[in-house]
């Protein structure tokens, strides 16, 4: 149920904001600033210097609503690790069947990265929750719309290349939801303090998702 309450979070807002914060403190007043615009669901990479910690540490200034992944997982090891510091889902560039099977075990929800048919069916059948398909900038919507076709029954994430201009097409096309980077949150946003912007930012995509998926 755990697993399932933070999935929603994700389909209903269909936006997963990836962020790349030095410091505890800049990442909470970012995700704070994403929250106010409507995100719930932050992604916290791991090619980021103390991502561990800084998880660690923002998931204890973090307001009820909003929920922590770590990113580029690429190894069971990191996944434990990441999950002991308070990461509450997933998401990795590959397929690691291993990566799935530990999230499994612990009820965490994971997103495995692919790109072809046969490793997003790999990928589904171990037991992701959705798949990332990665990198989505290379095929574009349309590619998402070619893998639906025969996988409708696979929720699918694209990610990479995604931003304002075609985040309603990723959406029609068939995605579950996007993850979107520096289109959203970028390193002079968080310089800046600019986290008024970021907001304003979180806004305009929500209402692409909508716009796919015909609300608006």
């Amino acid at each position: 149920m755990v697993s399932q309450n933070r999935l929603a979070c994700i389909y209903d807002t269909g936006i997963v904001a990836i962020l790349r914060a030095s410091s505890s403190k800049t990442l909470s007043q970012a995700a704070q600033a994403l929250h106010a615009g409507g995100v719930c669901a932050m992604e916290v990479t791991l090619t980021t210097p103390g991502a561990l910690q800084v998880i660690e540490q923002a998931r204890q200034m973090m307001s009820e609503g909003i929920i922590f992944g770590a990113g580029s997982v690429l190894d069971p090891e990191s996944a434990r690790a990441a999950i002991l510091a308070g990461a509450q889902f997933i998401v990795s560039p590959s397929c690691n069947v291993k990566v799935i099977e530990l999230c499994r075990r612990y009820s965490i929800p994971v997103i495995p990265g692919a790109y072809t048919p046969t490793e997003i069916v790999t990928a589904w059948e171990a037991g992701a929750d959705m798949v990332k398909i990665f990198p989505a900038n290379v095929g574009g919507p349309e590619m998402i719309k070619a893998l639906k076709a025969p996988l409708p029954q696979i929720d699918m994430l694209p990610v990479g290349g995604v931003d304002l201009g075609n985040t309603a097409s990723f959406i029609r096309a068939g995605a579950s939801a996007v993850g979107v980077g520096s289109s959203l949150v970028n390193e002079r946003l968080l310089n800046q303090d600019a986290f008024s912007e970021i907001t304003a930012n979180a806004h305009k995509f929500l209402q692409e998702v909508r716009k796919g998926r015909g609300i608006l």
